[in-house]
């Protein structure tokens, strides 16, 4: 009866012993997730940034930057300014020179104007060469009488211009150097509409400067650009170009020279223009032997023509002909003494072929002649009329426009 009477207060006792054993171990089980999960306990926050960096490192600043910082300093050292002067002469009028119209009025009366004045530029450039050899337009360096090459680590070189190309807008200029920092040359053959396009240069006297923008469209013509006088397909850009930029490197993400910095539209924002590098790679090895440029050459004024625009001359009553409602270019106007002239062309008449090839646009028929070379027979199908007719016209070569 004892054992029977104290079993049960046994058992309860011991159920309880059970369940506080239980919860210190809940509690100290608990205690030790939690602070894991939300953070350090206190005390013991300096035993643990170690495990944090480990967990998190910190970036490494040597190796951190853009992939225009890559670019950049990849090209930059190769980039120069180019500083021009050229002297052009003020040609006084014979009248104020007249000894009797001096003595009337005076000497006083006429202020001593100088009859010569120094003319100040700037552009810029990129070596091609370790030699010395750099690459800028043909425009940076017109008539200049000194030409002055600033590189980016402050040395200052005499420049002797090597070659120039009006057509182009491309000139080579020497300095005499060695081991010089070399700008690489993509392939703009290979660029795409809205890749990274990074414009480095001097513009408005603000050296090295770099702009940032994509390729806006690519074989934009000359014609379109405002400059129907040179015959080039540009790189059109949004990276700010301004004066002072013209024959600077146009760079991809990489920070290959893929085109050079060359016009801007005045009545435009964020419009710039770059001659692909590969044109500047056919011509620039001549231009660096002082070697001329020959361009072939046709002599017609030029226009293109759709059946729409053919239809609205031909319903015009004041039209003075009338033309083929195709597509083609319409010749406007032969030039005398040229090599359209000779072989037959006339004005009215709408070329539709060249060499087997459809020609659509007056931009497409200056790219073909300019491919063809000078002094080719091309086979040129006209639309006379209501005839079609096939030329034999040999090309001739471009006048320069100082002849």
């Amino acid at each position: 009866m004892r054992l029977t009477k104290f079993s049960l207060p046994l058992r309860q006792t011991s159920t309880y012993l059970l369940a506080i054993v239980l919860g210190v171990v809940l509690t100290v089980g608990f205690y030790q997730v939690l602070p894991s999960q939300a953070g350090p306990a206190p005390g013991l926050e300096s035993a643990t940034p170690t495990l944090l960096a480990q967990r998190q490192p910190i970036p490494n600043t040597a190796t951190s930057g853009s992939f225009v910082t890559s670019a950049v300093n990849r090209v930059g050292s190769s980039v120069v300014r180019i500083d021009t002067e050229r002297t052009i002469t003020r040609r006084v009028d014979p009248f104020f020179d007249d000894p009797g119209f001096r003595r009337f009025f005076g000497e006083d009366f006429f202020p001593q104007m100088p009859q010569e004045r120094r003319l100040r530029g700037q552009g810029s450039g990129f070596i091609i060469d370790s030699s010395g050899i750099i690459l800028t337009n043909a425009h940076v360096v017109d008539q200049a009488d000194k030409v002055t090459v600033l590189l980016k680590d402050g040395r200052s070189f005499e420049g002797k211009v090597q070659g120039a190309d009006e057509v182009t807008d491309l000139a080579v200029v020497k300095i005499d150097g060695r081991d010089l920092p070399v700008a690489p040359l993509g392939d703009s053959g290979q660029v795409s509409v809205g890749d990274w396009a990074i414009a480095v240069g001097n513009p408005l006297g603000l050296d090295n400067t770099v702009t940032l923008g994509i390729v806006s469209t690519l074989q934009r013509s000359s014609t379109q650009v405002g400059i129907p006088d040179k015959r080039l397909d540009f790189i059109q850009t949004d990276a700010a170009i301004n004066p002072g930029n013209s024959g600077g490197p146009l760079l991809n993400q990489q920070g290959d020279v893929i085109g050079i910095n060359t016009a801007i539209r005045p009545d435009a924002m964020g419009i710039g223009f770059a001659i692909p590098i590969n044109e500047a790679k056919t011509i620039s090895a001549k231009l660096a032997r002082g070697e001329r440029i020959a361009h072939p050459y046709l002599g017609i004024r030029m226009a293109t023509l759709t059946p729409q625009i053919a239809a609205e001359n031909n319903s015009d009553p004041n039209s003075s002909f009338m033309v083929p409602e195709v597509n083609g270019v319409l010749v406007v106007q032969v030039l005398p003494n040229t090599a359209a002239a000779s072989g037959g062309l006339r004005r009215g008449d709408v070329i539709v072929e060249i060499e087997g090839k459809p020609i659509a646009t007056a931009e497409q028929l200056q790219r073909t002649v300019e491919n063809s070379g000078v002094n080719q027979v091309l086979q040129i199908k006209v639309r006379r009329g209501n005839q079609t007719n096939t030329l034999s016209v040999r090309t001739g070569e471009l006048p320069s426009t100082s002849s």
